[in-house]
């Protein structure tokens, strides 16, 4: 199956950790790594990463560290960095100062194959979908290693088509293209892709944009669920109801800068509107 140009970067998710899960081992594919009892843990570790192009900043100085079925959002207002962080996460950037690391194991190489090998999958702000092939083969993209596993057609149809059925309610026609569907399904599409196999790393950029409260819900719910397996989740949003909601921690972006990370116990609507508008908010 020829996979087209803009969907190079989607084919290199979905290969995961080495792990399996029990439930995972059923259908041959590998999941994230158990809960760790090590509160240290790291799943993903930015450390003073720097991006630029030309003159512009885009990312300058940032670390941080995700830990084993948590939540970590990245807020921030348009052009502090967010983009690009999640880019740096996915493999489809390198940065020219620092490093990134996943599971403890450096990113390298810095590319969407070289992420989703260690286990990183991700959802774009984009729709990622090739219009002309099933909603089947759509979720099934980049799953080389999975779908190399799986016991049967029928295994891996009924995978997809449980996948798809925990984030929405729409009865989808796994064998129908997906250019037929609206766009919002297009989107759940994409992000059943991400789930398929549970990956170490979600990243979530922006994926309840189009999702009305009953399927971001149930969107929720699915990633609950991973994370109780060990999953870390980067998530980023604008909307702060569910920043409150999901967040084991948050870091607020700056002009390409980390002005804060917050802990669990830190995290209030008035503290991160002070961090995202320091002048016009006082806490």
């Amino acid at each position: 199956m020829t996979t087209p140009t803009s969907l190079v970067r989607a084919t290199a998710r979905g290969r995961r950790a080495e792990v399996l899960t029990s439930d995972q081992q059923a259908f041959g594919g590998p999941g994230p790594a158990s809960p760790s009892g090590d509160a240290g843990a790291v799943a993903l570790a930015l450390d003073d990463v720097r991006v630029a192009f030309g003159n512009t900043v885009a990312l300058d100085g940032v670390s941080f560290r995700c830990r084993p079925g948590t939540v970590h959002t990245v807020l921030g207002e348009n052009g502090s960095g967010k983009s690009t962080l999640v880019k740096l996460v996915s493999g489809v950037l390198a940065p020219q100062r620092g490093a990134v690391s996943i599971g403890g194991q450096p990113l390298a190489p810095c590319t969407p194959w070289g992420a989703g090998k260690l286990g990183v999958a991700t959802v774009f702000q984009e729709v990622l979908v090739a219009p002309t092939l099933s909603v089947e083969e759509n979720v099934l993209l980049g799953q080389d290693r999975w779908t190399r596993r799986a016991q049967s057609r029928a295994v891996r149809r009924a995978r997809v088509a449980e996948v798809l059925s925990e984030i929405s309610t729409h009865p989808f026609d796994v064998t129908g293209p997906v250019g037929g569907l609206e766009l919002v399904h297009q989107h759940q599409v994409a992000i059943a892709r991400a789930l398929l196999t549970d990956p170490a790393v979600l990243v979530l950029d922006e994926s309840t944009a189009a999702l009305d409260v009953s399927e971001r819900d149930l969107l929720f719910d699915a990633v609950r669920r991973r994370m109780a397996q060990g999953t870390a989740v980067i998530f980023v949003s604008h909307r702060l109801d569910e920043v409150l909601t999901l967040s084991d921690e948050v870091s607020v972006l700056s002009s390409g800068r980390k002005v804060a990370t917050l802990g669990h116990g830190d995290i209030t609507e008035d503290r991160l509107l002070h961090l995202l508008n320091p002048e016009h908010h006082t806490p």
